[in-house]
């Protein structure tokens, strides 16, 4: 088995993690840090919105199964691509919609989908995700790794990660991981 990766933020990382988790052909998926300026961050120091960073998931996929551009297609369905630095009530800088890219072909792709997307007219409002080159991921502190599947009942995962995950099931039924 092949295995890429992908680096995106489209707000708070618990959502695409239990997002990622189901999608047949991702093999792992890493909540973390990315695209800021300052080396080791917390998520306190995050959360504060002077690091720079993003909260991003890291996705480790099979690209025989899942191609790049699909799990593009995804992420564009999954959060709100056209509210600058805000998901719902999560704003900051933190919560920007941002792609990473990891090669050059990842950035051109990520192009092509993204006028895909804006020309397909799914928002209304203009695309503001960034496209950038990544210069290095940190990792989350253990209390975020499988955050939803370890706190479903919790207010937020309630209100915010629940309603996205129910969407993307509805949305990609046919491309969730078959139960074991």
């Amino acid at each position: 088995m092949s295995e890429a990766t992908a680096t995106l933020g489209g707000g708070c990382f618990w959502c695409l993690e239990a997002v990622y988790k189901e999608l047949r052909g991702v093999t792992s998926v890493m909540s973390g840090y990315a695209g800021g300026s300052v080396p080791n961050p917390t998520y306190k120091a995050v959360c504060s919105g002077r690091t720079g960073h993003a909260e991003v998931v890291q996705v480790k996929f099979d690209p025989d199964q899942l191609s790049y551009a699909d799990l593009l297609r995804v992420f564009f369905t999954i959060h709100d691509p056209t509210t600058l630095n805000r998901q719902g009530n999560d704003v900051g800088t933190q919560y920007r919609s941002i792609i990473l890219t990891h090669s050059d072909a990842q950035a051109e792709t990520a192009r092509a989908v993204m006028q895909e997307i804006a020309e397909a007219g799914i928002w209304d409002g203009k695309l503001v995700t960034e496209i950038e080159p990544l210069t290095t991921f940190y990792e989350a502190e253990p209390e975020h790794h499988d955050y939803f599947a370890r706190n479903p009942w919790t207010g937020y995962c309630q209100v915010v990660v629940a309603p996205k995950v129910a969407k993307f099931r509805k949305s990609f039924s046919d491309r969730l991981k078959k139960a074991a």
